[in-house]
């Protein structure tokens, strides 16, 4: 029988996780989208016998959580992490019924699935749009990146860690691209121009604390699990040439 040892102590146990053959990662995403569009969460593949399960960042019952519910899945993206053996699925849900847009971060130990951790957010969350979040994420480009064109995961990780630090700190050089938008729950700093920005509306005095990264460099890619200032966040960020070029976001407002 399963047993899941529903603490965010789980994490720390795989910190120094080896190596992942990306085929696995991808498995195991798949798994992820079908037990969720099933409402099956048992059926994750490969889970270890012990997971720490967190919504909005605390213990949760794996079993009755958001994967117990099935969810028609309009759109999903994941990242697959072969260094951290981590991966990050973003997914969205249109349905009137219950709209949903969820962020979930999977951490891998001796090959199984060891910590699952989601951020759930629908009506009441900030800037909550399932359908603005649709339009925008299925109009973006965040194409596997030819390999000599690839930014390093050193490179990648700290264009995501200069944009969390300009929040606390105006004077950090953040390396924006020209375009770069942003999709922050269903609102989007552009329009799909090459004038497109998402240096507007950063807040001052704000710590972005705890990151937990998951990063691709096939795709360019990082997400983030953040502690925004108290509540549970995510940023994902695509970059190219070393430049920001989108960054989508959550948060738990209820979290």
């Amino acid at each position: 029988m399963l047993r899941l040892a529903l603490s965010a102590l789980g994490l720390l146990a795989i910190q120094a996780a080896a190596q992942c053959a990306r085929e696995d990662l991808v498995a195991a995403t798949d798994s992820l989208l079908a037990a969720q569009s099933a409402g099956t969460p048992a059926t994750v593949a490969p889970l270890a016998d012990s997971i720490a399960y967190l919504e909005a960042f605390k213990t949760a019952n794996f079993q009755t959580g958001i994967l117990s519910h099935p969810l028609k899945i309009a759109f999903n993206r994941s990242l697959h992490d072969t260094t951290a053996c981590a991966t990050y699925t973003e997914i969205i849900v249109t349905d009137p019924s219950h709209p949903y847009v969820i962020g979930t971060q999977m951490r891998f130990a001796d090959g199984k699935i060891a910590n699952i951790s989601t951020l759930v957010t629908d009506q009441g969350d900030w800037l909550f749009n399932a359908t603005g979040t649709y339009y925008w994420a299925t109009r973006e480009a965040w194409d596997v990146i030819p390999e000599d064109q690839r930014d390093t995961r050193e490179v990648i990780q700290a264009a995501a860690d200069a944009y969390a630090n300009l929040f606390n700190d105006k004077s950090v050089v953040v390396p924006w691209g020209h375009p770069c938008a942003r999709l922050e729950g269903g609102a989007y700093t552009g329009s799909g121009s090459a004038n497109d920005r998402c240096d507007v509306g950063v807040p001052n005095g704000v710590a972005l604390t705890n990151r937990r990264y998951v990063i691709d460099e096939t795709l360019g890619a990082v997400d983030v699990f953040i502690d925004f200032a108290t509540v549970p966040d995510s940023h994902e960020f695509r970059v190219e040439k070393g430049q920001l070029r989108f960054v989508h976001t959550l948060t738990v407002m209820g979290g």
